[in-house]
């Protein structure tokens, strides 16, 4: 099968500034084409995570076409870190951001082992932080 992975991922939040805020402050996201978002040429806000792209939909004004009217706080992302479990506790607590939990071991997606660190966004979405063991040469 050609697929090979997401492009993106949709999220719904109640305050989009305060979601795009919230992400540039705690996972250094960048905010792509604001300037069109907040003229109202584009109907929803981009984030660039790394190599991941957040497309965060207003959940007043859901982006056709959503037959259905997505919930804030129903989404759970895991990304990638490139970096110890250490450095994921030390941004968090510089960010205020509280642990829900871990460290904890998990698997990745591909095959490694990992471990996680889990916490919430300002709408109550659930992330997930995954770095992954360093296979031996």
């Amino acid at each position: 099968m050609p697929v090979h992975g997401f492009d993106h991922v949709a999220i719904t939040v109640a305050d989009v500034a305060t979601t795009l805020a919230w992400y540039e402050r705690v996972l250094g996201a960048e905010a792509l084409h604001r300037d069109l978002w907040e003229a109202g040429r584009l109907p929803v806000a981009l984030l660039q995570v790394g190599v991941s792209r957040l497309s965060v939909h207003p959940a007043a004004r859901p982006a056709a076409p959503h037959a259905r009217l997505p919930t804030p706080g129903s989404a759970d992302l895991c990304f990638r870190f490139a970096g110890p479990v250490a450095e994921i506790l030390g941004r968090l607590g510089d960010a205020g951001v509280d642990v829900v939990e871990g460290p904890v071991a998990r698997p990745a997606s591909d095959g490694r082992r990992g471990t996680s660190v889990y916490f919430r966004d300002p709408d109550g979405n659930l992330l997930e932080l995954l770095t992954v063991d360093e296979v031996p040469a």
